[in-house]
């Protein structure tokens, strides 16, 4: 097995979540920065994060990182990094790039550059002139920030939110690894009552029933580096046979979801049977004024609707209003809401115990986190 430096990246605010989940899987944490987290692991580290992580977005490789204040100095230190490991004769190896704060500004050069300078290595090392690029993928992605370059090879392919459960989703979807992350921050155990009063295309609730199932969150989809010749297929195998077998597939789980909209209950429903996770989680046509549970103890999570134009706004303003009071009835419930309205506790009736920004797409959003009583202990004597 080799030894590679590996990222996860993740949306703003929850790298914390995807490097405990690291840790949980018995991975090194290196580093925990804005967006990434850096951790080590060989060939199966990768197999087992693309399949486990439920909060990150994509598994990189890490090539090397140096400072690049020109297009030479780019070009010079992309080219120096050992590109033939990993790209043969026939791979296909487009390059994608962001710069933040660095004086290297326009994207596409950088893109052409850094795509010329493999090329250039990779001239040296198979002695052609002429790559067909019509084997396997490898996608490299270069990171400039503050004139750091940091060139890596993704090994997802597709986003790892992309679970492959939601073939549709209503208007403004959550993502699952933003929703992912929501659970894991309200410290939910799949023992108590969960409910999302929001539940849009069922994202949040599906979620919590794969988390309370203890189904991989990539069990059902593929990753661009199951093509590589870098990484056996028996290696994916295990780590699928492996997952298979940590099912809790007998798990007693209440979980409910709703929403005033039948179509996107009917989309719910859909979206958990793909998943399989349908026999865990119900989901029902109901406006939250009529939310009502004497159960105790449980958690609920939701991302409301935001408002874009000034009347939705308005609308969007009602609803926390409502949900203040409808919440309120459930004095033993723990409930945390997505929203990007600053003015929320004020229009939600209550102070929340905690807020923590997140970013839902490009959206600054605070997780207004309202936290219930313990339970009192079971005396067992």
């Amino acid at each position: 097995m080799s030894k590679f430096e590996l990222v996860a990246t993740t949306l703003l605010g929850i790298e914390s979540i995807t490097a405990r989940e690291l840790e949980e899987l018995g991975i090194e944490v290196l580093k925990v920065e804005d967006g990434r987290v850096t951790f080590a692991g060989d060939e199966i580290t990768i197999c087992q994060a693309n399949t486990w992580i439920r909060t990150a977005e994509r598994i990189l490789i890490k090539l090397g990182e140096f400072n690049a204040f020109t297009f030479e100095e780019l070009f010079q230190g992309t080219k120096a990094l050992p590109w033939n490991e990993w790209i043969s004769q026939n791979c296909a190896f487009p390059v994608k790039a962001y710069s933040l704060k660095s004086k290297l500004q326009s994207v596409p050069d950088c893109q052409a550059i850094v795509k010329k300078a493999i090329v250039e290595k990779l001239k040296t090392c198979y002695n052609v002139e002429w790559f067909e690029e019509s084997g396997p993928l490898y996608r490299i992605h270069l990171a400039l920030l503050k004139d750091n370059a940091t060139l890596m090879i993704d090994t997802s392919g597709e986003g790892l939110h992309k679970r492959g459960y939601r073939e549709m989703s209503n208007e403004a979807p959550l993502k699952e690894t933003l929703a992912a992350a929501l659970i894991y921050i309200s410290r939910w155990r799949p023992n108590k009552p969960f409910v999302d009063p929001f539940c849009g295309s069922g994202t949040i609730p599906i979620e919590a029933a794969m988390i309370g199932a203890n189904i991989a969150p990539g069990l059902k989809r593929k990753f661009i580096s199951e093509d590589w010749s870098q990484i056996p297929a028996q290696l994916w195998n295990q780590t699928r046979t492996q997952a298979q077998k940590l099912i809790k597939a007998d798990a007693e789980l209440d979980i409910f979801g709703c929403d005033i909209d039948s179509s996107a209950v009917k989309l719910s429903k859909k979206n958990a049977a793909i998943a399989g996770v349908d026999k865990f989680v119900k989901f029902k046509q109901l406006p939250v004024s009529e939310l009502n549970s004497t159960k105790e103890y449980g958690t609920i999570i939701c991302n409301p609707p935001y408002g874009e134009r000034l009347s939705d706004i308005k609308t969007a303003e009602g609803i926390y209003n409502e949900i203040g009071n409808v919440f309120a009835a459930h004095n033993t419930w723990s409930y945390f809401i997505l929203s990007p309205n600053e003015k929320f506790e004020a229009l939600f009736g209550k102070k929340s115990n905690k807020n923590r920004k997140l970013y839902n797409g490009m959206i600054k959003c605070y997780l207004y986190q309202y936290l219930g009583p313990k339970p009192p202990r079971t005396n067992n004597a």
